[in-house]
């Protein structure tokens, strides 16, 4: 299982690299589009829809992730409902954990968090393509620390009726190991992780490092939440397209909060 994990990820970089760094602002659309429309197929199956109303689900919120973004619109709107989903409904989910009787809230909780992702995954590129990278490292930083310091030193479970593999040991693992990660880039990278806006630039690099620690926080949350729906749908992974590692959301949960955030962030 390790072995085909390490095969798959390796393919996906492959894939994804070139991608990021060399695809034209419209190929760039193309590839987001399709991820999200996996995304959104998956998100209704865990939402308890058909394979043909998933289908509808899936192509209805891609085209509408995709008009978002060819005509320009206003994006800030929507990053902040991402914002007040992730900041205050989905704590309140993951603590009250209420039963979601039927698809409707879920497929709507859906477009609201689907669509800020492409809409972000395109403006932070547009940015720099290093930025967008250097962002979504961090959940890579923070899952690979979690994992490791958490089969090391776990003892406490940080939430386990959602998700019993998650300890706070590798919580605060993964708060220090990002900790790092953002000490290195705002010291090597600074042209494109600082923003422009701070009235200096010492006040520019403890901002961006305290944010980021706030985005790794909310990479845990975004797991979290997959975790619920899919202990909700009574299955393991959200899909099977990605060998050894499930479905797309089982791979970009964690990004699902951090995108739109980090957007509002670095196109104030």
């Amino acid at each position: 299982m390790l072995a085909l994990r390490i095969v798959t990820a390796t393919v996906l970089i492959a894939l994804f690299i070139p991608s990021l760094f060399f695809l034209p602002p419209v190929g760039w659309m193309v590839v987001c589009t399709l991820a999200i429309a996996g995304c959104a197929w998956e998100w209704a199956g865990l939402s308890g829809l058909t394979s043909g109303n998933r289908m509808l689900y899936a192509v209805v919120l891609a085209l509408m992730a995709g008009y978002l973004v060819l005509t320009q619109a206003d994006r800030l709107g929507w990053y902040a409902a991402a914002m007040a989903i992730w900041g205050l409904v989905v704590p309140w989910l993951l603590w009250r954990k209420p039963v979601l009787k039927g698809p409707r809230l879920r497929l709507l909780l859906g477009v609201v968090v689907l669509v800020p992702v492409e809409l972000a995954l395109v403006d932070l590129r547009g940015v720099s393509p290093s930025l967008l990278l250097a962002v979504m490292a961090i959940v890579w930083v923070s899952d690979s620390a979690a994992y490791f310091t958490g089969r090391s030193f776990g003892r406490n479970k940080l939430a386990p009726a959602i998700s019993p593999g998650k300890t706070w040991e590798g919580i605060w693992g993964a708060l220090v190991a990002v900790l790092v990660y953002a000490i290195i880039c705002v010291m090597w990278m600074k042209s494109f992780v600082i923003p422009p806006w701070p009235m200096s630039p010492a006040a520019g690099t403890l901002l961006v490092v305290l944010f980021w620690l706030l985005l790794a926080a909310g990479g845990i949350i975004g797991d979290l939440l997959e975790s619920l729906l899919k202990r909700a749908a009574g299955v393991k992974d959200s899909g099977h397209v990605l060998p050894g590692h499930g479905g797309i959301l089982d791979r970009v949960d964690a990004l699902l909060p951090i995108l739109p955030a980090a957007a509002l962030f670095y196109l104030r």
